[in-house]
């Protein structure tokens, strides 16, 4: 539950929001055209704003069927360690419980070192014992 000071949304941010938080938690420039196309044809958002300004995010891309993938759970560094990141994925996981029916398959990419936070929502390291490497190309 967020304090009366934060308010949680169910919505797309503004490109130029995104843009900041992208670059506040060191994840570079990235071109407008490119953000916002993206943060459109997502499948669901969730984001906290403090004083008029976001400080935290998640959304869920995909297929809307077989497949999601969890992406931008980022949170401000000046207001990390709060729990919001916790509300973030609470709320994504109430979406995905609702929406990704037996069969489904629900990924995501951790940072480095945050793998431990995602494990108490249900998600394996790759490799295990049934998954080989997970693997990803950035262009």
């Amino acid at each position: 539950m967020l304090a009366e000071k934060y308010c949680l949304k169910l919505e797309t941010p503004t490109v130029q929001d995104f843009l900041l938080l992208r670059r506040k938690i060191g994840w570079g420039d990235l071109a407008a055209n490119l953000a916002e196309k993206s943060l459109n044809s997502s499948l669901f958002h969730v984001i906290i704003y403090y004083d008029g300004q976001l400080i935290g995010m998640g959304r869920v891309v995909g297929d809307g069927a077989m497949y999601f993938y969890i992406q931008d759970v980022i949170v401000d560094p000046s207001y990390q360690s709060q729990g919001l990141g916790t509300v973030l994925m609470d709320t994504i996981e109430g979406y995905l419980r609702y929406t990704a029916q037996k069969g489904s398959t629900i990924g995501l990419l951790s940072a480095a070192g945050r793998e431990s936070f995602y494990a108490r929502y249900g998600y394996i390291q790759r490799p295990s014992d049934s998954t080989g490497h997970g693997m990803c190309r950035f262009v």
